[in-house]
């Protein structure tokens, strides 16, 4: 039996957009070649899962999934998109962290004095300190992936969505840049209730959950690197994929944490930009990547089925000269994978794209393809 057997007319895809993150691909994208093509009792893995959509997509037609990624605000993103909480556990968890919850410190300095209000600012580290001290049920989970896209952003005309001060919501800013910025607009920080935009949010992300003991929900996500053969193997004695759909990062694309340097905080990082791209595909040059993503390939191949699908979407960025689709041909060169078709997918359309409340331009979107792979 197909997957397209499963009931998904009343899935609450909201879920899916639960925060915003770059290179990211549509939901469209794994769920339709899931749906048309995956059977019930097959299992999916992404290798770079991101904002965790192919994982969404598998749990929305009750199939397995893992997804791993070496960043740990894209694990815990799709973390939030893969467990069953209610918004009114969600809304009472929140307020019990909000009134028991001492911070157990607050970070000081221009950005941060411009970036929130005061009182806003207490209440997120407060948030910060009852998270990195217990995040293990799927309510703290569902509240931390809220919490992660509500983060920073811009304001709003009307009832505010973001806890910040005028910022782009994909990304974060650059502390200096952003404070001149404020500063020069007399951007002041405002006051916002950050439990109304946590049950907003709560109630448009979790509405269709169930009522429940809050339990971890279909799939799974890992915080590991793909180039490491045991962050792929399923917990499950014996568990093979029959499915790899993935995105990896495009080539020069290594800025993940510094680009995200917020949200990182938050789960636990530093309270300034930090440049490091360590468990990272390597970046050096067009032959170490696709070397990189070979490992990534041959690692997948180890949890896979004989009859595995490998599924990629890739493309590239307009200030590296290298062609895209011969650069990912190379990384299958020598695999135990063969390429069995390439499609061109099109390309971004600017509003998927990384849109920042503060650039004068805007980047041209590059072509973007889909390439079939069986075992060899």
């Amino acid at each position: 039996m197909n997957a397209q057997g499963a009931n998904t007319a009343g899935a609450n895809t909201a879920l899916n957009s639960i925060c915003p993150y770059f290179t990211m691909f549509p939901l469209a994208f794994p769920l339709g070649i899931l749906r048309r093509r995956a059977k019930r009792e097959q299992a999916v893995l992404d290798p770079f899962c991101g904002r965790g959509t192919t994982n969404f997509a598998a749990k929305m037609l009750g199939l397995g999934s893992l997804g791993v990624d070496s960043s740990p605000v894209a694990a815990a993103i799709t973390g939030a998109k893969l467990v069953p909480p209610s918004a009114l556990q969600i809304m009472a968890e929140a307020k019990d962290i909000l009134a028991c919850t001492e911070p157990c410190e607050v970070p000081a300095g221009e950005f941060w004095e411009w970036a929130y209000h005061p009182d806003v600012l207490v209440a997120l580290c407060g948030f910060r300190t009852a998270l990195l001290q217990d995040c293990s049920t799927a309510v703290r989970i569902a509240l931390r992936g809220i919490i992660l896209g509500a983060l920073h952003g811009p304001r709003q005309k009307t009832f505010q969505s973001y806890f910040s001060n005028q910022s782009p919501r994909t990304y974060a800013p650059k502390p200096g840049y952003a404070a001149r910025y404020w500063r020069e607009r007399n951007c002041y920080p405002l006051r916002v209730d950050v439990l109304d935009i946590i049950e907003r949010r709560a109630q448009r992300y979790y509405q269709a959950a169930p009522e429940g003991n809050g339990s971890v929900g279909l799939g799974q996500v890992r915080l590991g690197d793909s180039r490491e053969a045991e962050s792929l193997v399923p917990d499950k004695d014996g568990a093979r994929f029959s499915w790899v759909i993935t995105s990896p990062p495009y080539y020069g694309m290594r800025t993940y944490i510094s680009d995200q340097w917020l949200r990182y905080w938050f789960l636990g990082g530093a309270e300034r930009v930090d440049y490091t791209s360590e468990r990272q595909i390597m970046h050096s040059s067009p032959g170490e990547f696709a070397s990189d993503l070979k490992t990534v390939w041959n690692n997948a191949a180890k949890v896979c089925t004989p009859e595995a699908t490998l599924v990629l979407r890739f493309g590239g960025i307009t200030d590296r000269r290298v062609d895209p689709l011969e650069l990912v041909r190379r990384s299958f060169d020598g695999s135990v994978w063969s390429i069995r078709s390439v499609h061109q997918a099109g390309s971004a359309p600017g509003g998927k794209r990384q849109a920042d409340a503060f650039l004068r331009h805007k980047s041209k979107p590059l072509p973007e393809y889909d390439l079939w792979a069986g075992l060899a």
